[in-house]
């Protein structure tokens, strides 16, 4: 944590942006976000708002509010038993619960307090227009839960990990891929997260995104890969490591960590 702040200094970032698993387990979270925020860095923190119910965690919105911490949430439909069907039973309740406590403490209120949603597609599709899908949400959530966020993102499956083994289970992981193939939209290219942002594994080392580092794909081009020798030469020269599954980012409307590029 100590070398990220480091490397962040000395590249002149402007964000981190924190994710996981849940960040807010780690026992060290606080006190980076309190060092982070004394640099003037912006941060980000990518919460999958369950696990703010949990009874040592209860204060966590209060101190997110506190350092104005920016909060990505996710939350991928607006209906109870697409939610469940994803990510289990019960989790769209606790979820809404979640926002609720958010809510309270001025997230998705108050400008300064940034709340933003993301919404993934059920199975093996794009996602469809981030601007009138957010419209939606928005009047779903606000009449039958009394939430109120920030923004809404829109963002595709990437063809990896566990969903790419569940496609692959039901014979349509060659049809998705292809999909996102045909569906290159090349104006999406010039806003990838890649070309912007690295990301840096628990241990140090430096990927191109998030989607590389899952699949063990290290940065090129930046000194010794490890975020202690990472400046701004090697950050911006370095060359982004490509594979089938960046398409997933440039399909369609194109797909980011900020929602849709196109």
């Amino acid at each position: 944590m100590a070398q990220v702040l480091a490397a962040a200094e000395r590249l002149g970032a402007r964000e981190l942006d924190i994710t996981g698993g849940a960040p807010e387990l780690h026992p060290h979270l606080r006190a980076f976000v309190e060092q982070a925020r004394g640099r003037r860095l912006g941060v980000t923190v990518r919460t999958n708002l369950t696990v703010l119910l949990r009874p040592d965690l209860c204060d966590m919105p209060g101190f997110f509010r506190d350092y104005a911490v920016r909060l990505v949430a996710s939350l991928p439909c607006y209906q109870e038993d697409n939610v469940d069907r994803q990510r289990g039973k019960g989790v769209f309740d606790e979820s809404i619960e979640a926002l609720h406590r958010l809510n309270a403490v001025g997230y998705g209120r108050e400008r300064h307090l940034e709340l933003d949603l993301v919404y993934n597609p059920l199975g093996a599709s794009l996602p469809p227009d981030q601007a009138s899908l957010e419209s939606t949400y928005r009047d779903r959530l606000r009449a039958q839960h009394e939430v109120e966020f920030t923004r809404l993102y829109a963002l595709a499956n990437m063809p990896i990990g566990r969903f790419a083994q569940n496609l692959e289970r039901q014979d349509e992981l060659d049809g998705y891929l292809e999909r996102l193939r045909t569906s290159f939209n090349p104006q999406a290219v010039d806003g990838l997260m890649c070309r912007k942002q690295i990301h840096v594994g628990w241990d140090g080392t430096l990927s191109d995104c998030d989607f590389n580092f899952v699949l063990g794909m290290r940065a090129e081009g930046a000194a010794g890969a490890h975020v202690s020798e990472l400046d701004i030469t090697t950050a911006s020269n370095r060359r982004i490591a490509t594979a089938e599954h960046c398409f997933g980012c440039t399909a369609g409307y194109g797909s980011s960590c900020g929602g849709a590029l196109a």
